[in-house]
């Protein structure tokens, strides 16, 4: 199978929202919700992916010819690429019934650990949901991030439970999914959380806790304060909340204020092993990719996710090779273009 395949077979599945695009950009569906989509005017979703495409990086080929090592280690999980594919919930509603949240997880986490990486999985309204993820999980061995939604606390106790039971090296909480039209209004209820609320869930969960939809750094280092261990910058793909700014626009003030204090991901409109460079270049320590997971999984199954992991991870080394970087700590802000005011003709 060649991605081009993977994409045609996709287009014919995957509902009458996601158009499996070539390159996901988010002006295709635009502010589709239920679909991919994003929130209000859809267009904090084109913002991410055309604000990575912004950034330009330094060609330098005066350096040592070897192969780019791109192995990463998280929470003692040893990955061939600092990649993980995101966590999707409601694949159904949002992306056709071909499958459903449960057949969702189990191809992805299995075909992500066999690919070298790992899944985050998304939580759900349906129970079923998150005792189905935490058994892929377990499957693999633990290699997984169970991702549960913002829920109250009792709630969130009796999903610890089958986290604890899945063997998972960690866990994630999206605490930006308080914003999703679908889980306002719930009984159990979803939403906010305080620094006191966030640190007793992160005690009670046990392990390893990953706050994702951090935008600022106040709230990194509210997420720090609360206990947490890693962070995932992210807007939730601009489906909470319009008109915010891009993941890439506010990595480096985030990084700049807690990197080095704790583990920092990125997610938002990534869509390339160029794009993963430049987000390592700004100080993340990996990337999360959930929409072309997606595709991919519709499109090709487990063969699909093979597939466009080691496109994203060739595409990462060539990079590296091209800029002169043999290792992912060796990646830095170096590596980008700075333009200077010198005028430039042509």
């Amino acid at each position: 199978m060649t991605y081009e395949e993977l994409l045609q077979h996709a287009s014919t599945c995957m509902g009458k929202y996601c158009k499996a695009c070539r390159e996901c950009n988010g002006r295709a569906c635009g502010n589709h919700m239920p679909g991919p989509g994003a929130k209000g005017i859809g267009d904090v979703a084109v913002r991410n992916y055309e604000a990575w495409k912004k950034l330009r990086i330094n060609l330098n080929t005066i350096a040592e010819n070897r192969d780019p090592d791109t192995s990463f280690t998280f929470f003692g999980l040893k990955m061939k690429y600092p990649i993980f594919a995101g966590p999707v919930g409601a694949v159904n509603l949002h992306y056709g019934d071909q499958l459903d949240d449960i057949g969702y997880n189990d191809i992805l986490v299995s075909a992500c650990a066999d690919a070298g990486i790992c899944a985050f999985t998304g939580d759900g309204t349906n129970p079923d949901v998150m005792k189905a993820a935490t058994a892929a999980i377990k499957k693999q061995g633990g290699a997984g991030v169970p991702t549960v939604k913002p829920w109250d606390v009792n709630t969130l106790k009796e999903k610890f439970q089958l986290v604890k039971d899945s063997d998972s090296f960690a866990i994630a909480m999206d605490v930006d999914a308080a914003g999703l039209p679908f889980l306002q209004g719930l009984t159990p209820p979803a939403g906010s959380k305080t620094v006191a609320e966030l640190k007793e869930i992160i005690t009670a969960s046990g392990k390893p806790f990953i706050v994702k939809g951090i935008m600022t750094v106040k709230g990194a280092e509210a997420a720090r304060e609360a206990g947490a261990s890693a962070i995932v910058v992210s807007n939730h793909g601009g489906r909470v909340l319009d008109q915010t700014p891009s993941t890439a626009e506010v990595l480096e003030e985030i990084v700049d204020a807690v990197g080095g204090k704790m583990m920092i991901l990125v997610d938002g409109g990534i869509r390339s092993g160029v794009d993963v460079f430049k987000a390592l270049a700004l100080g993340a320590d990996a990337v999360l990719v959930a929409r072309p997971y997606v595709t991919a999984v519709y499109g090709g199954g487990r063969e699909g996710v093979e597939l466009y992991t080691e496109k994203l991870g060739k595409e990462l080394m060539d990079t590296m090779r091209m800029c002169g970087v043999g290792s992912l700590k060796e990646i830095s802000k170096d590596n980008l273009f700075h333009p200077t005011s010198k005028l430039v003709r042509f």
